[in-house]
């Protein structure tokens, strides 16, 4: 987290578009439909390879089988995140130049995760045009002060670490356990962490104020996929068993949320990074208020670079994944200091950031995170 003051001296970025592509080498913009299909087969072998061991775990001993199980849900969890990535691709036309090929495979895959692809889409689309937007960002929107109704508390910058805090640690690990297991269905179903226009509206309701009338029948498609989903998984718990299916598709799916949630949340919240109200935010601006996060080569690879590569992501949203790494390095030398990355461990960042980014100030054209951490008495 560092404990160099980010907001003394400020300046809001001033870079172009232009200036940045420019910095990117051209190939890095090619989008090859079959070797995007190739991360989908490599996904899935993953997957099935997983749960064909899985299956074998009842032969283990007693006292191994809880622990082959808890390695299954992470392993599986971890891929079918990455699956979802790819989906995610799709979404942005980023997996192949064809939108037939895009929308067919994000659908599919996205439902066989209960995503409602159409949906998602739209208020993701809106999340990358508004990013770090205060009025009209579609995720992890900070609240502010008097939200949370916390006038009467104080109000210290984020990234001073000589404070402390009237909660005790356990309180913010159970928040960062609520948020990363139950974030997702909450936020697909009413919203959560979403802007002010749109607080209670559901993903899977085509007339919600979250979409326009002509994009209603794609929320109905959307919703037939998950019903479609859902029979599979109903007709499945009557072949093996309900716990079977819990087993080896709840859990795995719970630990989906809890990457999904859990990356996104440090790509849009940190202590260094600044959230902007209209009269200063711009495209590139809240784009550039993206931190990447490297969890490692193995997870990386597994991620897709989702983590690692975001920045670039978020300003060059057509661009596939397997370029994008290569992109952000030529992005971060551009950048300089509006380059954001942070190597802190996984867990650890979670933490930090749920404990010391509770809220930003009700007024201000540039806004910080606060908490209500007071100074340690000496």
């Amino acid at each position: 987290m560092g404990v160099v003051d980010p907001e003394k001296d400020f300046v809001p970025p001033s870079f172009t578009v232009k200036e940045l592509r420019d910095c990117i080498p051209k190939h890095c913009f090619e989008r090859n439909t079959l070797r995007s299909f190739s991360y989908i087969a490599y996904d899935l072998c993953g997957v099935a390879a997983l749960a064909f061991c899985a299956s074998y775990i009842h032969a283990l001993p007693v006292y191994l089988q809880a622990l082959a199980w808890i390695a299954y849900w992470v392993c599986q969890g971890v891929v079918c995140t990455g699956l979802w990535v790819i989906a995610h691709e799709c979404g942005h036309g980023a997996f192949s130049p064809s939108r037939s090929v895009n929308n067919i495979t994000g659908w599919i895959l996205h439902s066989a995760l209960l995503v409602p692809y159409y949906a998602w889409r739209h208020t993701h689309s809106q999340h990358h045009k508004n990013t770090a937007n205060m009025n009209r960002d579609e995720v992890f929107v900070p609240r502010t002060k008097s939200f949370r109704g916390l006038n009467d508390k104080p109000s210290t910058p984020s990234w001073r670490l000589d404070t402390v805090f009237e909660e005790s640690p356990m309180y913010h690990v159970a928040k960062v356990i609520a948020q990363s297991l139950f974030g997702w269905p909450l936020y697909l179903y009413r919203n959560a962490s979403g802007p002010k226009y749109a607080r209670g509206a559901s993903h899977f309701n085509p007339k919600s104020v979250l979409f326009r009338s002509d994009q209603a029948w794609q929320v109905i498609v959307s919703d037939i996929g998950l019903a479609i989903t859902a029979l599979v998984l109903v007709y499945a718990s009557f072949v093996w068993s309900v716990g079977a299916v819990v087993r080896f598709y709840g859990v795995p799916y719970l630990m989906v949320n809890f990457w999904l949630v859990s990356i996104t949340y440090l790509q849009h919240s940190s202590p260094r990074v600044p959230h902007y109200n209209d009269d200063e935010w711009t495209f590139l601006r809240g784009a550039l208020c993206t931190i990447d996060h490297d969890y490692g080569w193995v997870l990386n690879t597994c991620l897709h670079h989702i983590n690692d590569s975001h920045v670039a992501h978020h300003v060059f949203s057509l661009m596939p994944h397997y370029h994008a790494v290569e992109a952000t390095k030529h992005l971060k030398a551009k950048l300089g200091k509006y380059y954001y990355h942070n190597d802190t461990n996984f867990l650890v960042a979670l933490y930090r950031t749920m404990r010391y980014c509770q809220f930003v100030d009700d007024t201000g054209s540039v806004l910080f995170y606060r908490n209500t951490s007071v100074p340690k008495v000496e």
